[in-house]
Parts: C-alpha cells; sequence; structure tokens
C-alpha cells in the first residue's frame, strides 16, 4: 500500500521531479520494455536516468520492434518488464482485460483531468475494462504525435497573397481562390505499397470529429456505430471533397490513389507550384526536398473546425501509453515521476516529443517546429487517436485502406463504407 499512497500523492502535486530526489528506490531494479530503438531509445533513457539518479533505482530499459509480440509473450509467461510502452492503446486495453495490467494509482485521473491539454481525452484513452469488467485507469499517456496538420510554403503564399485560414470555412474558400486564380490547392498521394490507402484514414478521422461529436468517433472505433451509418459516410465524403475534385488536386482527382504519398508533397516545391497545401502528419518533412527548413522554407498551420459548429479544436494523433505489467514499488514511482515538468522537459529539449502537458516551459524545445506543433496540441479541446489503428487489423489496416483507394478512384462512398462494414461483420 505504501507505492500507492506514494504515488498517489505525486501524482496529484508533482511540477517537478525534487520531491524524488531522496534516493527512496535505492537497491530496487526497475524494467522498462518500450518499442524504441535507436534515437528515440536514447531520449528514453535520458528521462529515466534522471530518475534512476534522484530516486536510486536501478532503471534498465528495453527496446524492440517486434514489441506488439513480444509483450504478448512476456505476460503470458509472467515475466513481463514493470512497466510497458504502448504503442497503441487497443493492446493495453487488451491486456487489462486479460489481467496483465495493474490499475495506476488513486488520483491518476484527476491529475490528468488537471494538468493535460482536453484532460478528459486522455483519461478515457487510459481508461479499460478489467477482468472484472470494472473500468478502471491503467495507462498514462506520455510521448504524443500529431496529425491535424496542413503544409505549405510561406513563400508560395505570400507572392499569391494568401492568408492561413482560420477556420474550415476559410480553408474552402481558399481552395476556390486559388483555383479561381488558375492554380491548384493540394497535393494528395495514398500510395503506399503494400499500405496503399493509409493517408486517407486519416483525413476522415479528421474530418468526422470536425463534423460529428467525440462520441460518435469513438462509437464508430468500436463499431458501436457501423462504417456505413450516415455520418461516417458523411466523412467519407468530405474528403471527396478534396479528393475527389479535379479542380482541388494535382494531376487530378485520378492521380491520387497513385501517387505515392512520399512523392504527394513535392508539388509544393516546384516553380511554379503544383499545389499549395499537403495535409499529412508532423512525420512527413523527412520527405521534403533536401536541405528544406521547415519553419522557413515549408511551414504547417492546423487542420481547422468549421467555425459555425460547437465542436471546439479537436486534434487527431497518436501517442504510447505507459502501463504497468509487473506491480512494484518503484513502477508506481515512475509513474508518478512521468507527471513531472521535468520528466517531460527533458525530452521536449531533444528531438521528437509531444506533451499536452500544460505545466511545461514550452521554451524548452530545442525545435521551434516542434515548440509550434505543441502550441497545437495544448489547444485542443478534444484529442482523439488515430482511429484506424484502434480497429481490428483487418478493417484498420485492410478494408478500410482498400476501401478509401476504391472510393478515391470513383467508387460510391454508401456502397464502400457498406463492404468496409461487411468485411467488420465477418470478423466477429
Amino acid at each position: 500500500m505504501k507505492h500507492l499512497l506514494l504515488a498517489g500523492a505525486a501524482a496529484m502535486a508533482l511540477t517537478t521531479g525534487a520531491a524524488f530526489a531522496d534516493g527512496h528506490l535505492a537497491g530496487e531494479q526497475i524494467t522498462v520494455f518500450g518499442p524504441w530503438l535507436g534515437p528515440d531509445q536514447e531520449n528514453a533513457e535520458a528521462v529515466l536516468a534522471a530518475f534512476a539518479e534522484q530516486t536510486g533505482a536501478d532503471v534498465r530499459y528495453v527496446g524492440s520492434d517486434s514489441f506488439e509480440q513480444q509483450i504478448l509473450v512476456d505476460a503470458e509467461a509472467g515475466s513481463a518488464a514493470n512497466v510497458s510502452v504502448f504503442p497503441q492503446p487497443g493492446l493495453a486495453a487488451d491486456m487489462a482485460s486479460r489481467g496483465f495490467l495493474t490499475p495506476l494509482a488513486d488520483g491518476t485521473s484527476d491529475w490528468v483531468l488537471e494538468n493535460y491539454a482536453a484532460g478528459q481525452s486522455w483519461v478515457d484513452l487510459g481508461t479499460y475494462a478489467g477482468p472484472d469488467g470494472t473500468d478502471s485507469m491503467y495507462g498514462f499517456f506520455y510521448k504524443i504525435d500529431v496529425k491535424s496538420l496542413v503544409w505549405y510554403v510561406p513563400e508560395n503564399f505570400e507572392d499569391a497573397g494568401y492568408d492561413v485560414p482560420n477556420s474550415m470555412e476559410e480553408l474552402r474558400d481558399l481552395n476556390d481562390q486559388i483555383v479561381a486564380d488558375g492554380s491548384t490547392p493540394w497535393c494528395i498521394g495514398l500510395g503506399s505499397g503494400g499500405a496503399t490507402g493509409w493517408p486517407a484514414t486519416d483525413w476522415v478521422e479528421d474530418l468526422l470529429l470536425r463534423t460529428q461529436t467525440p462520441d460518435v468517433y469513438d462509437q464508430w472505433v468500436t463499431n458501436e456505430i457501423a462504417f456505413d451509418d450516415p455520418r461516417i459516410i458523411g466523412a467519407i465524403e468530405a474528403f471527396g471533397y478534396f479528393a475527389r475534385n479535379d479542380d482541388y488536386v494535382a494531376g487530378g482527382s485520378g492521380a491520387v490513389a497513385s501517387t505515392d504519398f512520399r512523392d504527394s508533397p513535392k508539388g509544393l516545391f516546384s516553380s511554379p507550384p503544383q499545389c499549395y497545401m499537403h495535409h499529412q502528419a508532423s512525420f512527413i518533412p523527412a520527405f521534403f526536398p533536401e536541405g528544406t527548413v521547415v519553419g522557413e522554407d515549408a511551414d504547417f498551420f492546423y487542420f481547422p473546425a468549421y467555425a459555425d459548429s460547437d465542436l471546439g479544436a479537436p486534434v487527431l494523433g497518436a501517442g504510447t501509453v505507459w502501463g504497468i505489467t509487473n506491480d512494484s514499488p518503484g513502477a508506481h514511482a515512475l509513474i508518478a515521476y512521468l507527471q513531472t515538468t521535468e520528466a517531460h522537459e527533458i525530452w521536449m529539449a531533444r528531438k521528437g516529443f509531444l506533451t499536452p502537458h500544460l505545466g511545461v516551459d514550452t521554451s524548452v524545445f530545442g525545435d521551434p517546429t516542434l515548440q509550434k506543433m505543441n502550441d497545437i496540441l495544448l489547444n485542443a479541446t478534444t484529442f482523439r487517436f488515430d482511429g484506424s489503428d484502434l480497429m481490428p487489423g483487418g478493417v484498420g489496416a485492410g478494408s478500410f485502406w482498400t476501401g478509401m483507394v476504391d472510393y478515391a478512384g470513383g467508387a460510391d462512398a454508401a456502397e464502400v463504407a457498406a463492404e468496409i462494414q461487411a468485411s467488420w461483420d465477418a470478423l466477429k
């Protein structure tokens, strides 16, 4: 019980790591298993090292590119790490239902509500049913990615006299203005080898969050609301507003499905520009022309919500959820440490980290681009995890992808949605 009280108190009160600097875990080994290798592993180990130095614990991280398979093997064998870092909440929820996760300390959900932007979203994403069906908070989100971004070249906007739109209405007006000026608003590509179609799922998810309340999204990803429900079909057709208009897409709508997503943003940088905007997650600069400086040569803005709706500022993204897979005092103390500003700012000063923690000093970011992305996250009123990742693999990484390719190619949205629903029904 002592470790529960410790973690609970820490969860409610800590703002820095100072309260951990007492060596109270000296001699205790804490193992952490996660999906990170390479630079992200080094970044995670820097955070864990600070925790270890302050508490005296022996903290050991092991990363694997087969995390999803190995964690189940370890859990079933009774040899799981004390804390495991899940790339997707669906797997964590499944393990909680099988009794492989320990609920987080009392007060953790209250802390998240008070200290994370869109706090209720994060509580909901970390709350799962246990073996007896009782809901508890099992997962703590730490290290987030943002998908609700539109990329553009500031010089192109400036030369054409365009302003960054602040609402979906303004974005739609900008589409028409660009066309009237004889140019093309968007570059869109769905090609990705065996994963062709996935970029369209992000579009649909983003647009569903901008046309329906968050509970509709939540029920959709669990199939409580069918894929061929009119509200979901409406979100697919909202994607079609952009992608199936020959005037709106570089190469015409017929090029959308065949263009590789890695090549699709290149039209932003041609002269004259083949397009002015590209909807994609935070990783896409890796495919920009060599030497492109984000913040100068290219920039991004928040994919806006409708001004005339009452849906706030929803953000679509992903992230890692930390859960206790082998209960110990040190495991609870580590989760509590992740609630300190220090634990976030250590990684913020490095690379590849975003956080919804409202208490952090965002000037700590070593990269101004990340700071700007983080502002989008901190201003979110709702956060939702990538929906296709929450669906069964045969749907989220199968029929949803292929269905979007069919739709981009001219198939009827209702028929595509019905086929996706049929594939989901076949898995039940």
